[in-house]
């Protein structure tokens, strides 16, 4: 069993899993975008997940299956957690209903908030219900652009730098900066 971090383990036998750095890449086309993204910042400090940074903010355009619908405004957060990767898609997933995300979506189509597991250190996983590094990762500007923001050098665990995939990639799916980075709660 793994505690959450923070709590203390002294005389006990619960296992302590090492702290890891994680990126997770946030969403929002429903409603006021940045303030969902600001909500979903908050509410992932409280489930055993400290954000340590933010990008800055930008608006994308739809891309993928579902092309008829708003911008999004993206972020992502750069966050330090010993949660193991099912665990941390928990965390996302609860968060996403708290904040009004509906399970009876169309997938790929308009949302309040999407909250993406998209590299939890050097870990690499796969599940019916999520694959690390994310699927999309090395394929999508929106989500290279902001991880690259926080962190040039990144890399995924088989050695594919971030910033050689954003080169790779044509200009055809937009991306314009929108704002400052979010706030990190306190």
């Amino acid at each position: 069993m793994t505690r959450n971090a923070g709590e203390r383990g002294e005389g006990s036998d619960i296992a302590v899993s090492p702290q890891r750095t994680a990126y997770l890449g946030l969403g929002s086309n429903v409603g006021d975008r940045r303030a969902n993204l600001q909500r979903a910042v908050e509410g992932l400090e409280s489930d055993s997940v400290h954000v340590l940074a933010s990008s800055s903010t930008y608006d994308t355009d739809p891309v993928g299956e579902v092309l008829d619908q708003p911008e999004f405004l993206n972020a992502c957060l750069r966050v330090q957690t010993a949660l193991d990767p099912e665990s941390l898609l928990d965390v996302c997933k609860r968060l996403e209903q708290e904040l009004g995300r509906s399970r009876s979506e169309q997938r790929h189509g308009p949302r309040s908030i999407d909250i993406d597991v998209l590299l939890l250190g050097d870990i690499e996983h796969r599940s019916e219900r999520l694959r690390l590094p994310h699927e999309q990762v090395l394929v999508r500007r929106f989500v290279l652009i902001p991880l690259l923001e926080l962190d040039f050098e990144l890399a995924t665990p088989a050695g594919e730098r971030l910033s050689d995939a954003l080169l790779a990639l044509g200009f055809e799916e937009g991306v314009r900066l929108a704002g400052p980075p979010l706030a990190r709660a306190r």
